[in-house]
Order: C-alpha cells, then sequence, then structure tokens
C-alpha cells in the first residue's frame, strides 16, 4: 500500500487537533481546580523569546489547514487570531476541523507535485514542491507547535502524559 499526500496530511492534522482540544480541556480543569487565572497559563511562554500558548495553538491550528488548503489548490481560510480565553482557542481548533474535513481527497490529485510559495513574512517567499512542503516543512511545523503547546502546559504543572500528546488512532 501507497501513502498518500491526502492521507498524511488529514491524519496529521486531525490527529493533532483533536488531541490540542484535551489538552485544553485539561488546561482549563487544572486551571480551575487550582484556582488559577486560565489567562496565565494562556500567555505562558518556555522562554522569554518565544511565543506563549496562546500563539502556539494558533501556529499549530494554521499548520492543520493550511496543508490541506496549499495541496488542494482550495483557498485557505482565514483566522483573525484574536482568540484570547480556552473556549475560543477551542472554537478555532473545532472550525478548524471542520474545514480539514471537508476538503476532498480527490483535490490532492497530483499534490505531491504542485509548485507552492508561501509568504513568509513581508519580503520573503518559500518555494516548493508539495511533497517537500508537507513532509519537510509543513508536518515539522505543526509537530513542533503542538508539542511546545503540550510543553508549556506540563510546565506550568498541568497533568499531562505522553498519550495526552500522541492520542488515539
Amino acid at each position: 500500500m501507497q501513502i498518500s499526500m491526502y492521507r498524511t496530511a488529514y491524519t496529521t492534522a486531525t490527529r493533532a487537533l483533536r488531541n490540542l482540544d484535551a489538552i485544553l480541556d485539561k488546561a482549563a480543569a487544572s486551571a480551575e481546580a487550582r484556582k488559577i487565572d486560565p489567562a496565565v497559563l494562556l500567555q505562558s511562554r518556555l522562554y522569554p523569546d518565544m511565543f506563549p500558548l496562546l500563539r502556539q495553538v494558533q501556529i499549530a491550528s494554521d499548520f492543520c489547514k493550511g496543508p490541506m488548503a496549499r495541496l488542494s489548490g482550495m483557498e485557505n481560510p482565514r483566522h483573525e487570531d484574536t482568540e484570547t480565553t480556552f473556549a475560543e482557542l477551542k472554537a478555532r481548533l473545532a472550525k478548524t476541523l471542520e474545514f480539514v474535513k471537508s476538503v476532498p481527497e480527490s483535490a490532492f490529485d497530483g499534490a505531491e507535485d504542485r509548485d507552492l510559495k508561501i509568504p513568509a513574512g513581508p519580503d520573503r517567499t518559500l518555494e516548493f514542491k508539495g511533497v517537500d512542503y508537507l513532509l519537510g516543512f509543513a508536518i515539522p511545523n505543526l509537530n513542533f507547535h503542538a508539542v511546545t503547546a503540550y510543553a508549556i502546559l506540563r510546565h506550568n504543572g498541568v497533568e499531562l502524559g505522553k498519550a495526552d500528546y500522541i492520542g488515539g488512532p
């Protein structure tokens, strides 16, 4: 059996979105149980020059929808990055999951060789073939931001384990 671009992008995105959603539930419950202002967790970061939890989740969400849109030739949904609560982040994850599930597998025909140009700031554009983008850029970025969100919460005492990050099938 050959691994498809669609299956790789879809499975990686849906698993990350489900796991982040569950991790945020645990974080909200932990904040409530320990009487911690949720904003403290949402603005926590591992190091001063790193993004806080809120931004890590937003970027992870972007690396779920972006590959699905770009590799299928669809419009990449725009999120305004205005979330400030666990509930708003969870709504973003749900909206992203809905989009991911809406992309038909047939839209990925030829995705391996699709030429992609990704804006990376005001004066920089990254260029990829589809397979290189998915395997060498999108998935590593998604994993980085998802594991950083996990690590921020774990560092702040939220009871999480490896199974929370890896999730189920």
